[in-house]
């Protein structure tokens, strides 16, 4: 039971409410909040909840990254966010994004899009995504095998190196980081494309990932078009 409320609205920073919010200046900003009736959050961990890999949760049961991606994604947007919570009484959480003002453009026309039609390995720890990454490759014209724990998605590939063309993976995986599990699969065949993709840099920088081999590097969330580019360009060899 309990109540998750969304609230979206305008809201204006000036000189002297900066000293609350640092990083961000004066001017108008939208502010996205989300509250809920639930158990709240411990006053002991509440510092701790936007840290890489910080989770209560037990071994293998979540990853601890996703606030760290919604922090990673705000910042990235010269956002900020913040917290509130009374134990027993619920959490409050504040989005900050500056606002933009300018007139509505013409619709430009959609970005041209490649399908191909290779065999794809992707790994993504979240049901969710991927489901969602599936559908989006098979709508490219590729053929898709998905996989959700990378242990498995690795034994898979062991039975079968050349039954794929491509690998895909996230980074942030319990049991198996995606650089480790890109890292296994080029073990076994080196001449395999790869690509990892990431919600949250400080895990793995694109230099890191290139020194370990690895094909391509994305940020998350993904677009169509992005991902479209991004798989033809590693398959032909222009990653």
């Amino acid at each position: 039971g309990g109540t998750i409320s969304i609230g979206l609205t305008h809201t204006i920073l000036q000189e002297k409410d900066l000293t609350e919010y640092p990083g961000l200046g004066a001017g108008m900003y939208v502010e996205l909040t989300v509250a809920d009736t639930g158990t709240g959050i411990d006053t002991a961990i509440l510092d701790n909840i936007f840290d890489p890999y910080f989770t209560t949760k037990e071994v293998g049961k979540g990853s601890g990254i996703g606030l760290a991606v919604v922090h990673g994604i705000v910042e990235r947007h010269s956002g900020t966010i913040r917290v509130t919570s009374t134990p027993g009484k619920g959490a409050r959480f504040t989005i900050l994004l500056p606002a933009c003002e300018r007139e509505v453009l013409e619709p430009q026309p959609e970005t041209e899009i490649s399908e191909g039609s290779a065999r794809i390995l992707f790994v993504d720890d979240e049901p969710a995504i991927a489901a969602i990454g599936k559908r989006l490759l098979t709508t490219l014209g590729y053929a898709v095998t998905a996989f959700t724990d990378p242990l498995l998605a690795l034994e898979a590939f062991e039975e079968n190196p050349d039954g794929f063309d491509l690998v895909m993976s996230d980074m942030a995986m319990p049991g198996m980081t995606g650089d480790r599990l890109l890292t296994g699969v080029m073990a076994i065949r080196p001449d395999i494309p790869t690509i990892i993709c990431t919600g949250y840099s400080a895990q793995l920088s694109e230099k890191e990932a290139a020194e370990l081999g690895v094909t391509a590097f994305l940020m998350k969330p993904l677009d169509k078009p992005e991902l479209s580019a991004a798989v033809s360009d590693v398959l032909a060899g222009n990653a």
